[in-house]
């Protein structure tokens, strides 16, 4: 009989957490007007969101200088759904890969990748991918879920708090390159990064984060309307619409020609430089041809090209291309005056590079 009754009040008190809501999908205005109506100070939300936002509460107990009683009509009201590194794996080269656990027990994966300069963070924006890339191990996830403003937010501060216990510096870049499409997931990408960029939040620079899409043009027009501050790189792979397609099949929606009107209207509303992401792989994007259409491409305005390393994701479908190909990109795009970089794949033995993010864990 103790046992059914130990069983309806464990059950009972799962229901009333699943009930409470998140606090810190809490505006700072909201916080301070609950306190007010539950009979104490405005101020007191204040000294609530800056422990969630620049102290990144784990619990309400970490708030040391709010009373006992006040800690616990927060218990009674809130829970904070922080996120859990549930596995950290490290890789020869110093990246770092985190298998993030979710509140809801759902997983992400985000990235440290460390150099001699800088540590960058490469976090997720969803739970799988919207979109359908066939040389992605991501985008053969089913898409479960968006994630929130501070799933997001919690990734950089992980990783910043890795960069300086093992690399002995701050977190210096974030980009928007793990699982998902950003730009599917708008809305909570661009709280997180006001969050991430807020004096009351982590105060980093909008200069020094960068958000990758596929290539979503309705919302490329919106982010440069809303003239937004942070950097923008397209995963482009081919400057032909059938190739493209048959690599990136949603292509056939979001064509190409349409891509490249959102981008000039990008271009002419920001006047920032465009990067490209650019894998080149054998037998499919590495010949003259590939290569004229980039350039035809990129020239509307000031753009840079990374040419990517490709990672496999195991079924050997797609093959690096050739050192002759990639050089053949370099000496054509240089030519042109496009600035192009040949970037090197970091953390491949714990599947960390770019487009092995599987949740293999």
């Amino acid at each position: 009989m103790a046992g059914f009754f130990y069983l309806i009040n464990y059950l009972c008190a799962v229901e009333i957490a699943k009930n409470k809501k998140d606090i810190r999908a809490f505006t700072k205005e909201q916080l301070r007007e609950f306190f007010t109506s539950q009979g104490d100070q405005a101020f007191r939300g204040n000294q609530v969101y800056e422990w969630l936002w620049q102290k990144s509460a784990h619990s309400f107990e970490e708030m040391t200088n709010i009373s006992k009683e006040t800690r616990q009509l927060l218990e009674d009201n809130f829970v904070i759904n922080h996120i859990k590194v549930d596995q950290m794996q490290r890789s020869s080269d110093g990246t770092i890969k985190n298998a993030v656990r979710l509140h809801d027990n759902l997983v992400v994966e985000s990235v440290l990748i460390p150099t001699k300069t800088r540590t960058t963070a490469c976090v997720s924006s969803q739970v799988g991918c919207s979109l359908d890339c066939r040389f992605c191990a991501t985008s053969r996830l089913k898409r479960m879920r968006n994630l929130n403003p501070d799933e997001i937010y919690d990734q950089v501060v992980a990783i910043d708090n890795e960069s300086r216990l093992y690399f002995d510096r701050p977190l210096t870049n974030i980009v928007f390159m793990g699982m998902g499409e950003p730009l599917m997931n708008y809305k909570n990408v661009l709280k997180a990064i006001d969050k991430i960029t807020s004096p009351e939040g982590l105060g980093m620079s909008p200069k020094r984060i960068t958000v990758s899409t596929s290539g979503v043009p309705k919302m490329i027009r919106k982010m440069a309307d809303e003239e937004v501050r942070f950097n923008l790189a397209v995963s482009l792979h081919s400057a032909i619409d059938e190739i493209r397609t048959s690599i990136m099949p949603f292509n056939a929606t979001f064509t190409l020609t349409d891509l490249r009107a959102a981008l000039e209207y990008w271009y002419e509303k920001t006047k920032s430089r465009i990067t490209y992401e650019y894998v080149v792989w054998e037998g499919i994007n590495d010949k003259q041809k590939d290569v004229d259409a980039l350039v035809n491409f990129c020239k509307f305005a000031p753009s840079k090209v990374n040419l990517i390393e490709y990672n496999p994701i195991d079924d050997g479908e797609f093959r690096q291309a050739s050192n002759s190909a990639i050089d053949l990109y370099v000496n054509i795009l240089e030519r042109n005056g496009i600035i192009v970089t040949v970037r090197r794949s970091r953390g491949k033995d714990i599947d960390a590079a770019c487009g092995q993010l599987a949740n293999k864990s």
